[in-house]
């Protein structure tokens, strides 16, 4: 017995390679059958489904009846500064957002150009921004424009910090507490908004139209619940889950903004 092989009697070194050879053979064989089963196989190929021109969702989880029917009537422009990875996401609010105002309302722009603008505000909380609750009201007539950074809190913190042309535009942050109703994607804290959340409250204060942020949440809401019935579970805040013995291991200070 040699190698799982059997060899009769005679020169056992010549039978040896018969032996081996007969099993090269049918091995190859093997093979051979194997590639051809899989040849005839289907391809998959990578079909997309048909989506919505207006909400950018997939047709069948279509948000548009969430929509208003007509883009509000809104003088703010909006620039939405995007970080690169935002745009894979799946669940993004910013296709919702730009679907509830007129075309050239949410644009993605040209940085150098609005950033110089005496007009443009960027929404960033710190310590040298004012409340926008808090402007003048002279100021509240005159139409602005306002640059949003669109991404995870840490992205937006690096994205802001690093590039000198956000440090040029009047620095503007949100006073109102507000929980987020984004509850299927976790955020550093209670307070912390989504871009589309965040768009809702102050074009609600710049035009002085409070029903502005509940036509804005509706589809986000929308979006959730669709999300929540069909598998998604609730995200609770990182400091919800500290403050309630749920998160192994404390937020660094550096995600805090």
């Amino acid at each position: 017995m040699d190698n799982g092989h059997f060899c009769p009697s005679g020169n056992s070194g010549e039978m040896e390679k018969m032996c081996s050879d007969d099993s090269s053979v049918e091995l190859e064989k093997v093979f051979e059958d194997a590639f051809a089963e899989l040849t005839v196989l289907p391809v998959e190929s990578e079909v997309r489904r048909p989506t919505c021109l207006r909400c950018r969702r997939p047709e069948k989880v279509c948000l548009c009846p969430f929509l208003p029917q007509q883009p509000l009537d809104v003088s703010t422009c909006l620039y939405i500064v995007q970080h690169p990875n935002e745009e894979s996401r799946v669940l993004r609010t910013v296709p919702l957002l730009a679907a509830c105002l007129p075309q050239g309302n949410v644009i993605y722009p040209d940085l150098a150009a609005v950033c110089q603008d005496s007009k443009t505000l960027i929404l960033y909380p710190g310590p040298n921004a004012q409340n926008l609750e808090e402007i003048d009201e002279e100021k509240l007539n005159t139409q602005h424009n306002v640059i949003l950074i669109d991404g995870t809190w840490s992205q937006a913190k690096n994205m802001f910090l690093k590039n000198t042309m956000f440090h040029l535009p009047k620095q503007i942050q949100l006073n109102r507490v507000l929980s987020s109703q984004y509850v299927i994607r976790t955020q550093p804290s209670n307070i912390c908004l989504s871009t589309l959340e965040c768009a809702a409250v102050t074009l609600s204060i710049l035009e002085r139209n409070d029903n502005i942020q509940e036509v804005l949440l509706r589809p986000l809401r929308a979006l959730c619940s669709f999300q929540l019935q069909h598998g998604a579970q609730i995200h609770h805040s990182k400091e919800h889950l500290l403050k309630n013995g749920m998160y192994d291991k404390p937020m660094p200070k550096n995600k805090l903004i």
